[in-house]
């Protein structure tokens, strides 16, 4: 028949709160508190300890009285109930000792070993569940250590992150009209060969900006530089690139367009957007484009493909100008070949 808690049940909890206090037959007469932890489902007092814990190594021990057989030495046992926790253990015997209130078993002191982060984290323990003693407690400090600073980390890693990208963001854009600037236009253009997107450039400079500017003063042409930005984000969708690389140069970059009749109809829409008079200071600033693009899918390497575009993107948008401004032209292989004979002569 089980007995009572012992007498001794206090000192046993507060010196080893991961015991098993059995009586002459394997009962469990008293547990510690931890202990009692690791089986909240049932009730252990009174159950017969190796239906609770399963005795892994030694492989052998099914009675109390091979348990006691094993007295000192190193034991390991899991939790028979889920979650199914290893522990290690050592068991010593106890006399009967009445006035004691001791039982004539033995007492079984456990602990987690290796496992007891595991049980920490599944059985939400603190530094109150072992004895003060138990070098369990520096473990827990380490660890809550190690979660702060690594907590401390991540968070500063965030922030260190948060201003990298707004740096960066500062850095590629042009603080007058908020589009891209020329340090933006290289890493742009790699990105989409990287990623093998095809896609249209359009080299567009202000025609007629010289002219506000010497006469209305920088104010106006900041002014007029700022609406010109607003009808260009206006005229083309949110996926495309618009940079502002110069005074009164800009690059479009249209993702995903490979027809040459759709670049032209939205570099034209462009154009007719610019014409259109900016109000500053109640007078009218008349500026008008001259644009000219190119299909990185006409090239036959891809690696050259950065290389050239932006060249002969160049060479159509001289060609507009050369017509007469207020225009777009689209590449083509004889302006190249044109180009190259003006320069020879």
């Amino acid at each position: 028949m089980t007995r009572g808690a012992t007498p001794l049940a206090g000192l046993f909890d507060a010196l080893c709160p991961m015991h098993a206090l059995l009586d002459g037959t394997g009962h469990v007469v008293h547990v510690g508190p931890t202990l009692a932890r690791l089986c909240p489902q049932r009730e252990m007092k009174g159950a017969r300890f190796l239906e609770l814990f399963e005795l892994r190594r030694p492989a052998r021990g099914a009675t109390m009285h091979d348990l006691r057989q094993m007295q000192g030495r190193g034991l390991h046992f899991v939790t028979r109930d889920a979650p199914r926790l290893s522990l290690k253990a050592v068991l010593t015997g106890l006399p009967d000792d009445a006035a004691l209130g001791l039982p004539g078993g033995a007492l079984v002191n456990m602990s987690f070993g290796i496992a007891v982060t595991e049980a920490i984290r599944r059985l939400d323990l603190t530094a109150r569940d072992f004895a003060a003693t138990d070098l369990t407690v520096e473990m827990l400090y380490l660890i809550e250590a190690k979660t702060a600073a690594m907590e401390a980390s991540r968070l500063l890693n965030l922030r260190l992150q948060g201003a990298k990208a707004a740096a960066e963001e500062q850095a590629y854009t042009d603080t007058l009209t908020g589009l891209r600037n020329r340090r933006a236009l290289d890493p742009v253009l790699m990105q989409l060969m990287t990623s093998e997107t095809d896609f249209a450039l359009i080299q567009l400079d202000l025609d007629y900006f010289k002219e506000v500017n010497d006469q209305l003063g920088h104010a106006a042409g900041d002014h007029v530089l700022q609406a010109a930005a607003r009808a260009m984000q206006a005229e083309t969708r949110k996926e495309d690139v618009l940079l502002r690389v110069g005074g009164d140069e800009f690059v479009l970059i249209l993702t995903r367009v490979t027809d040459a009749a759709r670049v032209r109809d939205i570099a034209e829409r462009v154009i007719a957007r610019l014409e259109k008079p900016v109000e500053y200071d109640g007078q009218p600033c008349h500026i008008s484009a001259s644009a000219g693009g190119a299909l990185s899918c006409l090239y036959r390497d891809p690696k050259t493909v950065e290389a050239r575009i932006m060249e002969d993107a160049d060479i159509a948008l001289y060609e507009a100008k050369s017509a007469g401004r207020g225009c777009y032209r689209s590449f083509e292989p004889g302006m190249r070949l044109d180009r190259d004979r003006c320069s020879r002569a």
